[in-house]
């Protein structure tokens, strides 16, 4: 069997991301009338971990020694697109025929609130690295593969350590999501936890009530997209912290069962918040409300929430209604109520929930043979009748098993058409 872990770093070695013809176009736009020996941009944050842990590169951060006039002033007749999506925080975004890069001046902060942080532009790299949150985002690495790291950020990588820069409790204070983000990081790298570091995370919980929620959902949804989220129950520590932020996701334990079967379904971000709210009251809806999330999550919830509800009432939902369930719902969303409900009940056994996934996924279900213009070419003018007789010619199919006859096709329409 092939070792694609091995392949993966072998490839990162000979193609690196930074060799990306682009991305050299942009650095020798950014170096130009300057001497080799300085350094005008490198690569910075996300970008560089995940090159250094050869993993998939989603967002490529650019800092620069140039002023943001000078950035505009060097793409000005080009064909790259610059947009002023931070300036107030010395970023841009720069646009190119397949990439999207952040572009960030060297800064220093000069006073933080916990929330927003007054900065000031620099041209020390050294400055701009102290001012980061973590060791390991405060790599460097310039076009030609060549790192800096002012922090030893490389060897806590390595060691996959999550070490703020300086002192915990001053970090934090700079900005209370730094609490958010070290959670993220300790899960996402299986990182023992500093005791010290620990202390302070805990010492500034109340921090937190000063983000915007907005900030603190986006936070939320990249730790729920880790891979180690369903093993939060690991560490402790962080999961305490975690439970004291987000009290509403209160079925933590449940992660424990869904862990046993998660290879047989994809879990998204959606499923997981299903698994952590759902209850048989409405515990789901202050959460919706708290983070004014998307229609289509609040959707998505509350349907499956009352289906949920309606699984619950219903003894035959998986055996003899299994195919009138998923023509009216969907396979997929009855295997996210199997999931649930597995996650629910400790006396489920894997075999058991296996087997009904095993059952949803193996049974067909026949399409509706009939559609408005069947009822049209029987002589129905178009309009709400054709929807309401459609429905109850559909009902009594499903009822029969997904079988009906033409004559009982023709007395549903006699009988609801006058």
């Amino acid at each position: 069997m092939f070792n694609f872990t091995f392949i993966k770093k072998i490839k990162n070695k000979i193609f690196p991301f930074y060799k990306n013809r682009e991305l050299k176009l942009v650095f020798k736009t950014l170096q130009e009338g300057h001497p080799k020996e300085t350094k005008v941009a490198m690569f910075v944050g996300g970008c560089v971990r995940k090159y250094l842990t050869n993993e998939k590169i989603n967002d490529i951060d650019i800092a620069t020694a140039l002023t943001i006039d000078s950035l505009k002033q060097k793409f000005k007749d080009t064909n790259f697109k610059i947009i002023d999506t931070g300036v107030e925080h010395g970023s841009v975004t720069l646009i190119t025929n397949d990439l999207k890069l952040e572009i960030t001046t060297l800064r220093k902060d000069v006073k933080t609130d916990g929330r927003h942080a007054e900065i000031e532009y620099t041209e020390n790299w050294q400055e701009d690295s102290n001012r980061r949150d973590f060791t390991f985002n405060a790599i460097y690495l310039d076009i030609n593969g060549k790192i800096f790291d002012p922090q030893s950020g490389v060897l806590d990588l390595k060691n996959r350590i999550v070490k703020f820069i300086g002192d915990p409790n001053k970090r934090i204070e700079e900005d209370f999501l730094r609490i958010l983000r070290f959670i993220r990081f300790s899960l996402e790298y299986s990182s023992a936890i500093d005791k010290s570091t620990l202390k302070a995370v805990k010492f500034n919980l109340d921090g937190i009530k000063k983000i915007s929620k907005e900030r603190i959902y986006s936070e939320l949804l990249k730790i729920l997209s880790l891979k180690n989220f369903l093993i939060i129950h690991e560490n402790q520590s962080i999961k305490e912290v975690f439970a004291i932020i987000f009290p509403e996701l209160k079925y933590l334990k449940r992660l424990i069962r869904i862990y046993e079967v998660s290879k047989a379904f994809p879990l998204d971000k959606n499923i997981l918040l299903a698994i952590l709210l759902i209850d048989e009251k409405n515990n789901h809806e202050y959460f919706l409300h708290k983070y004014n999330v998307s229609n289509v999550l609040k959707k998505e919830l509350n349907f499956l929430h009352d289906n949920y509800q309606i699984f619950k009432k219903d003894r035959k939902y998986f055996h003899g209604n299994l195919k009138k369930n998923i023509f009216y719902i969907g396979k997929e969303n009855l295997q996210k109520i199997n999931l649930i409900n597995f996650s629910c009940n400790d006396k489920i056994k894997i075999k058991d929930y296996l087997n009904v996934f095993n059952l949803i996924k193996k049974t067909s279900v026949p399409k509706f043979p009939y559609d408005g213009n069947y009822l049209k070419n029987k002589g129905l003018i178009e309009g709400l009748k054709i929807g309401s007789i459609l429905e109850l010619i559909k009902q009594e199919w499903v009822k029969n098993d997904f079988k009906i006859s033409e004559n009982k096709v023709e007395k549903i329409i006699k009988d609801n058409s006058d």
